[in-house]
């Protein structure tokens, strides 16, 4: 059996982003020359996407790229922090990332068929989880268009990559109060902008399940629309951005925030890794 040097495993790892027992196992069979152990990881890792399917990735990164119009933001997954915080991870995404920004690609469907240098966004990141024998997808991709942008990438562990994505487009000048309501938004995670923004069948949904709390708690019948109602208001405080409470200063609504600032919050989006 050959030797390898510890030293010859930790460079493989850096460069491939392996994990330890399968680089060692490589650079044994390849005899310690690292070419012939990188083909070997990638020809492993190749046979086994299949199997990596159902795998779980509950890490991953999240990442953002402005054009003159638009901002392009993604979630790239995989299964381990190790993977994550891996620089060939990284390179991977902002590939990825450059390639749909070019594309102006707007749904994952259309994101993994764009074109690419060899191959399109699906065949690459399959290429990248065969070196590294992890499963990797590319989650979720949405193209945010608008006059003017802030994006908040924030990371909940110094080691890891950004986790958490925010970006919001609007008209007006005031980019740091922009920037605030950015981070806002990575904490309290709106689902809608406004309440009008908000479906009809969820409104409904929401409604009818208040309705059935107030009956069960035995409030009076002719009291029920106007508990309801209440109920409702509360839940478009919970849901839409502009009536949420600005996190900074809960005396106002971010709506109001942006009011007194000059600006018009015209979209956003929001990703957390796994999430």
């Amino acid at each position: 059996m050959a030797e390898v040097s510890l030293a010859d495993i930790k460079a493989l790892r850096e460069r491939l982003g392996t994990g330890m027992v399968d680089t060692k196992n490589a650079l044994v069979e390849a005899e310690g020359d690292i070419e012939k152990a990188v083909e070997i990881l990638r020809l492993k890792g190749a046979k086994g996407n299949a199997k990596r399917a159902d795998r779980s990735t509950s890490e991953g990164l999240v990442a953002a790229i402005e054009s003159a119009t638009a901002v392009t933001l993604i979630e790239l997954a995989c299964e381990t922090d190790f993977v994550a915080k891996n620089e060939k991870f990284g390179a991977l995404a902002q590939r990825v990332l450059q390639a749909l920004a070019d594309s102006g690609a707007e749904t994952l469907q259309a994101a993994l068929a764009v074109p690419t240098e060899g191959g399109t966004v699906q065949s690459i990141i399959e290429e990248q989880a065969a070196t590294i024998g992890e499963k990797v997808e590319l989650r979720r991709v949405v193209r945010i268009p608008g006059e003017h942008f802030e994006v908040y990438l924030h990371q909940t562990s110094k080691d890891l990559p950004p986790q958490i994505g925010v970006v919001v487009a609007y008209t007006g000048a005031d980019a740091e109060t922009a920037r605030s309501i950015a981070q806002h938004i990575s904490f309290a995670d709106p689902q809608y902008l406004t309440r009008e923004d908000v479906p009809a069948s969820v409104v409904e949904n929401e409604k009818r399940i208040v309705e059935e709390i107030t009956r069960n708690e035995g409030k009076p019948e002719a009291a029920l629309p106007k508990i309801v109602e209440g109920r409702l208001g509360a839940f478009y405080k919970q849901v839409s951005l502009a009536e949420q409470e600005y996190a900074r200063d809960n005396s106002k609504t971010v709506g109001q925030v942006a009011k007194d600032a000059g600006i018009v919050v015209t979209g956003f989006a929001r990703f957390k890794v796994g999430a």
